[in-house]
């Protein structure tokens, strides 16, 4: 039997571990010690295995997941959402729509400093629902807009993903997360821009609410300083270039955690917030591990460069053959959560779309983007899951059905960046320059 079919029969085997609910780290690690251990026997296989954990962890690159991941969760137990929230709500409520309007944009605020999308769902959930509701908000459209401005975490920078999506194929990390931003902003716009139209054209889905005077409005603005202090000193330090990723997270989380303190945050949020960041920490590090277990297999048997000859051989133009990946993508992640996706499909996919001449930066936010809308799609919806949580008076069947015109809008936003790959590129090249 040759390597490859070794490597397409593992594959098949970790597919069937994955959907039979084997959790992702642990599925990868044993069908990437079974793949080595057939390949060259066990001596080497489990040699080469057992160094893969060390050796991976002790990359300076891994050290930044922490830092954002801490700086969200601080971010949170500090109370500092309320403040985004009522600025945005002074400042766009008058819109129609305003109160979702405003849940976008804060919830975009909210993602330039936590990373995690599930907990800025949550969040918003608690801040956000209560607020549309009591102004007699549609609630299908009130779960719908929390759960799809949770997704912008997951592209805004700092982004745990995008930090995972740069490990495994070996970019940039600081270029990657530049990135992320006008992106991100692109996307939140859309979102305030399907909002305002779906409630001209039906009203009763989320009226305006009066506009505060001036004075009021820029009197909000004060209590969100602390969060434009840290997005600011993380992007600043990373386009000047006189900070690493790392660096610049570090630093970010060290002003968050001085700003809390200043607001009275006790020991115990504080505790809490440690606690939750190193759950989540080791968490990502095991998937990382188990998955690059996998992925040290896939280069012994070829299966990766194999896969882009066979799809570069196509007899088509190579955006429809990107536009085939990323609707495998849409797929996969009704399925599988979008770490886990991103982990065992970027080892194989990546070399055959550089095949087909894409940008590895562009490549990595469109790719990015598609796990956003994976959050949102059911059966596996994990925003979707978190809103109804929080709000059980919500039925979760409400939250899908308020989620779909999200869905489209995200559609479009992946189609807009398909066309004009320079709203991704132009932020990274004029930094690069």
């Amino acid at each position: 039997m040759s390597e490859l079919e070794i490597g397409i029969i593992v594959t098949v085997v970790l597919l069937v571990l994955v959907f039979s609910g084997v959790r992702v780290f642990a599925a990868a690690s044993l069908a990437g010690l079974i793949g080595m251990v057939w390949l060259i026997g066990w001596k080497s296989g489990a040699g080469i295995v057992g160094t893969i954990p060390h050796s991976k962890s002790i990359n300076y690159v891994l050290s930044v997941l922490p830092m954002f991941i801490l700086i969200g969760f601080i971010a949170y137990h500090a109370g500092l959402t309320h403040a985004l929230f009522n600025a945005a709500k002074a400042w766009f409520g008058w819109v129609p729509g305003g109160l979702a309007v405003a849940s976008v944009f804060a919830t975009a605020g909210f993602a330039a400093v936590s990373g995690a999308s599930t907990a800025t769902a949550a969040v918003f959930s608690r801040v956000a629902i209560p607020h549309m509701l009591q102004n007699g908000y549609d609630r299908k459209l009130a779960a719908g807009v929390v759960a799809a401005g949770g997704t912008l975490a997951s592209l805004i920078p700092p982004s745990a993903i995008l930090v995972i999506y740069a490990i495994i194929v070996e970019e940039s990390v600081g270029t990657l997360i530049i990135a992320g931003f006008v992106p991100g902003v692109v996307s939140a716009l859309i979102y305030a821009a399907l909002i305002i139209g779906q409630c001209m054209w039906k009203p009763g889905l989320g009226r305006a609410i009066a506009a505060p005077p001036m004075g009021e409005r820029i009197a909000t603005l004060p209590a969100t300083l602390p969060i434009v202090a840290v997005v600011a000193i993380i992007f600043s330090a990373m386009y000047a270039g006189w900070a690493t990723p790392t660096e610049a997270g570090a630093l970010g989380a060290f002003v968050v955690l001085v700003i809390a303190l200043f607001n009275g945050m006790r020991w115990h949020a504080l505790q809490e917030a440690l606690m939750e960041t190193a759950k989540l920490t080791v968490m990502i590090f095991g998937l990382i591990w188990g998955v690059l277990i996998f992925v040290r297999f896939l280069g012994f048997a070829g299966l990766p460069e194999a896969f882009a000859e066979w799809l570069v051989s196509l007899p088509f133009p190579p955006v429809v053959i990107m536009v085939g990946i990323l609707l495998g993508y849409a797929v996969l992640g009704m399925f599988m959560d979008a770490i886990g996706m991103l982990l065992l499909t970027l080892p194989v996919v990546y070399p055959a779309v550089i095949a087909l001449g894409y940008d590895p930066i562009w490549f990595g936010i469109v790719v990015v983007k598609m796990c956003e809308v994976c959050l949102i799609t059911p059966p596996v919806g994990l925003n979707c899951y978190v809103v109804s949580a929080v709000r059980p008076d919500i039925p979760l069947g409400d939250v899908f059905r308020g989620i779909f015109p999200f869905f489209l809008a995200d559609a479009a936003t992946i189609a807009l960046f398909l066309a004009f790959p320079e709203i991704i590129l132009w932020l990274p090249n004029l930094v690069n320059s």
